[in-house]
């Protein structure tokens, strides 16, 4: 089992920045995917930025050369560096965990999510 938690949503100007953090604790193995996805009114959630165990990233094109994922393997976070903002981006953003568990089965962990609202 793994629990999530998120930090650093709020609201924002465009073109301003913003810096997510997420906390995992539980049973967490080498194997895994750490991301980020967010969800808008009236919209699917989506993928915005995912980083493997390894350290190879995936970013949305829509986020592509404006927001960075990283991670802290010591401390089991993972962050999302947000810049040059748009209303768009405007979403509840949600930390997620994939993982091979223990019964050789991949596990999905989600976080409660956190508000960013990008307005003038």
């Amino acid at each position: 089992q793994v629990q999530l938690v998120e930090s650093g949503g709020g609201l924002v100007q465009p073109g301003g920045s913003l810096r997510l953090s997420c906390t995992a604790s539980g049973s967490i193995f080498g194997i895994n995917v750490m991301g980020w996805y967010r969800q808008a009114p009236g919209k699917e959630r989506e993928l915005v930025a995912s980083i493997t165990s390894g350290g190879y990233t995936n970013y949305a094109d829509s986020v592509k050369g404006r927001f960075t994922i990283s991670r802290d393997n010591a401390k089991t976070m993972v962050y999302l560096q947000m810049n040059s903002l748009k209303p768009e981006d405007t979403a509840v953003y949600y930390c997620n965990v994939r993982q091979l568990g223990i019964q050789n089965a991949w596990e999905n962990y989600w976080g409660q999510g956190t508000q960013v609202t990008v307005s003038s």
